[in-house]
């Protein structure tokens, strides 16, 4: 059992197949991809054939939702793909978690603690902001009294025709529970990262307060050697640890950037024009708590990594995203250096004083993570997620 992982991520994870020892994982991947691809291509046929017929307002709203199954089925595409790394991330979890003492436990559970309360929170935003988007269609849909065409959550060009009632209300249903079920599987994947990185910040603390209890003691009865060493071993694990983390991650974060800057430009523009639309009201409901769900990872995230590089506190913030992980870890990296310094290194030996150096040395390679291998997260990429879209968001308004 994995303490830092809650059980809602480690439940969402074996239901797509992808964690370690889950029965059927192929035909879980299979089933969850292809599901979604069957999704996608009627929501695409739909979008294609309407794409000259509806007006600028209703395109952004249907492409916004598009393109946010597209980044998930693209998500599960690279789990799928990484699962072999993703079992040796969480065998890594397992084994920190074996191989903790007294003093690591209280710092390990105070991060497991902070990641399921925040984990279970992001699972719960991601799954109300469907049902207030199904709720703000209905409400259109029952404020335009359409007795001809029915309305569905997701606009899809179906294989057959909504005749009857009872064929639209199942329709509806299966599209409220898939939306809900891939908006929880977003809250899974973030939840996982946010876990693993608030993890290694962990070990970082701990590493962190065994070097700062070397004592003059131990130096005196040659214990401080053997207690370097180890916590060099944990220190490479750390960084190998973090390297996973990197490769598993960097390719979704440069997904991530492209699908926020057109989702979050698409939803803007839905919100501006609502304003001034018959039915603003019920496009208000639809859209602005997934803007919200949609923004929230890129904006609060990185204002609480700079917040905790400013106040050099973890537990002032609640969890830490894609943005967040490169000035939080960053710093963190630097506070095991630093803490070799200040530790009682002038009275150690010459090979000991080596060992110590090997760790200020290696503590300046930064942990951070990519946007595919490009450029590293950070708030100035945020910026121009905003910068971007909001420029998108005046020109249409003037098309429109």
């Amino acid at each position: 059992m994995v303490n830092t992982v809650c059980r809602s991520v480690e439940f969402g994870l074996r239901a797509i197949g992808v964690w370690p020892d889950t029965s059927y994982a192929i035909l879980r991947r299979a089933f969850c991809i292809s599901t979604m691809a069957i999704f996608q291509t009627f929501q695409y046929q739909h979008l294609i054939m309407h794409y000259g017929d509806e007006d600028l307002f209703l395109l952004m709203d249907v492409l916004s939702a598009t393109l946010a199954y597209t980044l998930l089925l693209i998500k599960l595409i690279i789990f799928s793909f990484n699962a072999r790394l993703l079992n040796e991330i969480i065998a890594r979890l397992v084994e920190d978690w074996k191989e903790r003492d007294v003093c690591d436990e209280y710092a390990m559970t105070r991060m497991s603690y902070i990641s399921r309360r925040f984990s279970n929170f992001i699972i719960a935003l991601y799954a109300l902001s469907v049902l207030l988007y199904a709720t703000g269609t209905l409400l259109r849909y029952k404020s335009n009294n359409q007795n001809d065409t029915r309305e569905l959550i997701l606009k899809m060009e179906l294989p057959f025709e909504i005749k009857s009632t009872s064929v639209h209300v199942a329709v509806l249903v299966t599209q409220f529970i898939h939306q809900t079920s891939a908006a929880s599987m977003v809250g899974v994947m973030n939840s996982l990262l946010i876990t693993l990185v608030l993890h290694v910040c962990g070990q970082i603390d701990t590493v962190r307060q065994k070097l700062s209890e070397i004592t003059r003691k131990d130096i005196k009865r040659d214990a401080s050697e053997s207690i370097v060493k180890m916590l060099i071993i944990r220190h490479q694990k750390i960084i190998s640890f973090s390297k996973n983390i990197e490769a598993f991650f960097s390719n979704i974060a440069l997904i991530q950037f492209v699908s926020n800057t057109l989702v979050i430009c698409c939803l803007g523009f839905i919100i501006v024009i609502s304003f001034g639309v018959p039915d603003g009201s019920s496009m208000l409901i639809k859209s602005v708590f997934f803007y919200i769900v949609i923004s929230m990872e890129a904006f609060i995230f990185c204002f609480l990594g700079e917040y905790l590089s400013t106040k050099v506190s973890i537990f002032h913030a609640k969890y830490v995203v894609y943005n967040a992980l490169k000035v939080y870890c960053t710093f963190q990296s630097q506070k095991i250096g630093d803490a070799a310094y200040e530790s009682l290194w002038y009275e150690l030996n010459p090979n000991q004083n080596r060992d110590v150096l090997i760790m200020i040395i290696r503590s300046q390679k930064h942990l951070t993570l990519t946007i595919g291998k490009v450029m590293d997260l950070s708030l100035r990429q945020f910026a121009s997620i905003v910068k971007a879209s909001a420029s998108y968001v005046s020109v249409l308004h003037a098309m429109y």
